[in-house]
């Protein structure tokens, strides 16, 4: 092989494995905003909660947000979307606050991305 075909090959795998870190765990930013998608009959959704907010609901996981969800029925979250940053990359920002109710939701799951998440302005619990 020749060098520039080993260091392309070097490069992939290298990328392969960044990539395969950043997905495999829920997505959580150095600012503490986990990202979880909530499943309902009609669509989906992906919520965005700070370390504050997981810290006040004794989350840890979906499984504890699925649980609060369900014990408080209904929670105020922000919802988080994809954009085109003014550099151009595509990023996580928090679009809007809305309310999940626990009758709607069948499922709430880690959700994983390998683009930045830029947090919401502020801790807003709605509670």
């Amino acid at each position: 092989m020749s060098k520039t075909s080993n260091r392309l090959l070097l490069g992939l795998g290298l990328a392969g494995l960044i990539l395969d870190g950043v997905s495999s765990h829920p997505a959580l930013a150095t600012d503490k905003v986990a990202l979880f998608r909530v499943i309902t009959a009609r669509d989906a959704i992906v919520i965005g909660l700070s370390k504050t907010e997981l810290d006040r609901l004794d989350a840890r996981n979906a499984g504890d947000v699925a649980k609060q969800l369900a014990r408080q029925g209904s929670l105020s979250v922000w919802q988080y979307g994809v954009r085109k940053a003014e550099a151009g990359a595509l990023e996580q920002v928090a679009l809007r606050r809305v309310g999940l109710l626990a009758s709607d939701a069948i499922r709430v799951e880690p959700y994983t991305t390998p683009l930045k998440i830029v947090p919401f302005d502020h801790d807003v619990t709605g509670q």
